[in-house]
């Protein structure tokens, strides 16, 4: 089952017959990784009836080059404006929902423009200060806001880095300096060929206000044009595509048609992880979801046309819609893959949904490997494993 992936790999830098771009490609990276972290080789179709393993794998956009609502404008958009006292306010229309977007922006405010963290304030999501962000979808807030910001930090950076290198060769020791020598870190302005030549951030923006005015800049991101040239062609089209792959292994009771999970390897192919912490963080939630979806969710409706409540929820409440907790959650092992995607800020993908798509079939396919039966209808519940059992035996 790993093998045909390997075999099957389109690698990077091609064009997918329904015309998507691939910029980078990590998937025969994730595969490796997964291979040999679950010790697939050595135990895959060597474990005891009732105990299997699985493979799966997927591919998702890093937002979509189709907005959400069709027009010409920027899909994306950051106001970041330079304080005389060294502080940086970054105003982003983006929704931090818990993915980290705010600490994403801040921590790119700090690289490009040498500030400390606890010196950037974050305004998000107020639609009354801050420019148009189309919102927190298709796993789109690191790709398109980061670049928005790197592209507003750069043209500030280079104001800063000009007024900088100009002060230093004016000055009475004869020092010459030009911008590109200046660097930027840690609350910091150095030369870089002398490093005793500094100054504090806060001056250097002085400096800069002084030769240029109030320093703010709008960065903005819209991607390229995309897609096939066919009715459709574009929806799907992303500027970059992240890729995962699973292993999960299970045990079956088929006397009870009880599934447990025992652990999953996941393997994300996110571009550059820029916080590693949240990327496993993304990583972890998103196979926690696939886990639930495979084993507990379940929306039952009243499905028969004739009926009066056609369509309606059948349960008692929505409490009775199963969730599992930590108790029930396998152990789930995150495995970072860096590809650098040349599309992205600092070559960063989506660490979002990506991760969790290939949770469901590696189960199934584990299951099938425990038990030889086939669960392709959600969600994976004892009875269903009973009747697909009895369905084999009889043949």
């Amino acid at each position: 089952p790993i093998e045909i992936r390997r075999r099957n790999f389109q690698g990077e830098g091609v064009k997918t017959i329904n015309g998507q771009r691939i910029t980078s490609n990590g998937f025969d990276l994730c595969l490796n990784a997964i291979e040999e972290r679950s010790g697939w080789r050595e135990r895959y179709g060597k474990m005891p009836k009732g105990r299997g393993l699985g493979v799966a794998g997927s591919m998702y956009i890093s937002g979509t080059n189709y907005p959400i609502y069709p027009n010409d404008m920027p899909q994306s958009a950051v106001l970041v404006q330079l304080n005389r006292s060294g502080k940086v306010t970054v105003f982003s229309g983006a929704s931090d929902l818990g993915q980290g977007s705010d600490s994403l922006v801040a921590a790119i405010a700090c690289e490009e423009l040498g500030c400390e963290i606890a010196d950037v304030r974050v305004v998000a999501a107020d639609t009354d200060l801050c420019p148009v962000d189309l919102g927190a979808y298709s796993s789109r807030v690191t790709f398109m806001v980061g670049n928005a910001c790197v592209d507003a930090c750069r043209a500030l950076r280079g104001r800063v880095r000009e007024a900088v290198a100009s002060h230093w060769s004016d000055d009475d020791a004869g020092h010459s300096c030009t911008p590109s020598n200046v660097g930027l870190a840690g609350g910091w302005a150095r030369d870089r060929r002398d490093t005793a030549t500094a100054m504090p951030i806060s001056e250097a923006f002085q400096l800069a206000e002084s030769r240029f005015g109030t320093l703010a800049q709008v960065g903005h991101y819209n991607p390229p044009k995309l897609g096939g040239d066919y009715r459709g062609g574009t929806i799907g089209a992303s500027p970059a595509y992240s890729f995962t792959a699973h292993v999960a292994e299970v045990e079956v009771d088929e006397e009870t048609g009880i599934i447990r999970v025992q652990k999953i390897w996941v393997a994300h192919d996110c571009g550059r992880a820029l916080n590693p912490t949240q990327v496993e963080g993304q990583m972890e939630g998103s196979a926690y979801m696939g886990f639930a979806e495979a084993l507990f969710e379940e929306h039952e409706v009243a499905n028969d046309p004739e009926s009066p409540s056609f369509g309606i929820h059948t349960g008692p409440s929505l409490l009775d819609y199963k969730l599992p907790t930590a108790a029930d959650t396998p152990e789930i092992e995150s495995i970072i893959i860096e590809s650098f995607d040349p599309e992205g800020p600092y070559g960063a993908k989506e660490a979002g949904e990506g991760p969790l798509h290939p949770v469901i079939p590696a189960i199934s396919n584990a299951v099938f490997n425990a038990v030889g039966i086939r669960l392709r209808h959600l969600p994976f519940t004892p009875a269903k494993v009973i009747a697909a059992t009895q369905h084999n035996q009889n043949g």
